[in-house]
């Protein structure tokens, strides 16, 4: 897979360290690109130029790679990148940095963002995942499809502990994806038995998240509080 970063901060060269570990190619933009930049990710190839140009995007052969991820500080940079990939260069699909969670609003489809990321949201739903049991905790959004990934720690009392997974009826556009189960990740099948703490992961829509937390645990809450932003 090809992968062209924009923004070579310390959030983009860690993102092209962790790529480039998993043997895909990765091309870094900055225009603050030097010599000194470029040795704490030799591996990765790179482009000394302003992402926001056409002409930058041309070199950087936008037209050919299989992700932008906009990781600057900027946000408007990050729109901007996001916008050009998609209707400039038809690339597949768009990861953008969110900075200010208060512009978390804007990183949608209609600025070509296909999965928005925002650092304190994911960090908050981090801390969640690991200290609640029995809420649901959504860990992030897929802009463009409209979904969301959301976790529950299986409460005790839920009266899905010790049922098999194919008598599980789930509610409208949610699919469980995976379990974790003493730290060891599990695919589920119609035949698995759920566990009291089994960390469950769901991807499902936004208007069944409520159905979905009271159906495993009933009680928890009357309603999940929405975003704000």
């Amino acid at each position: 897979m090809r992968v062209v970063i924009a923004g070579a901060g310390s959030v983009g060269r860690s993102i092209a360290r962790e790529l480039l570990y998993n043997t895909h190619s990765v091309l870094l933009i900055d225009k603050s690109a030097d010599e000194s930049a470029m040795r704490r990710v030799p591996e990765a190839n790179w482009l000394a130029a302003d992402a926001c140009e056409i002409d930058a995007l041309n070199e950087a052969g936008l037209s050919d790679c299989d992700v932008v991820v906009a990781a600057t500080g900027d946000d408007k940079v990050n729109l901007v990148v996001s916008l050009l990939a998609k209707t400039e260069f038809g690339v597949p699909r768009t990861v953008a940095r969110v900075n200010n969670p208060k512009n978390e609003w804007m990183f949608d489809e209609a600025w070509g963002v296909d999965v928005a990321v925002s650092t304190p949201r994911l960090m908050t739903a981090l801390v969640e995942e690991a200290v609640t049991v029995g809420d649901l905790v959504r860990i992030f959004e897929f802009r463009k499809g409209h979904a969301s990934m959301v976790e529950m720690t299986l409460p005790a009392n839920s009266p899905f502990v010790a049922g098999r997974l194919g008598d599980l009826v789930l509610p409208p556009d949610t699919v469980l994806v995976g379990i974790i189960r003493d730290q060891i990740p599990i695919a589920p099948s119609p035949d698995d038995t759920l566990e009291a703490h089994d960390e469950l992961l769901f991807i499902t829509a936004p208007e069944s998240e409520d159905e979905l937390e009271n159906m495993l645990s009933p009680g928890q809450r009357v309603k999940r509080p929405r975003d704000e932003d």
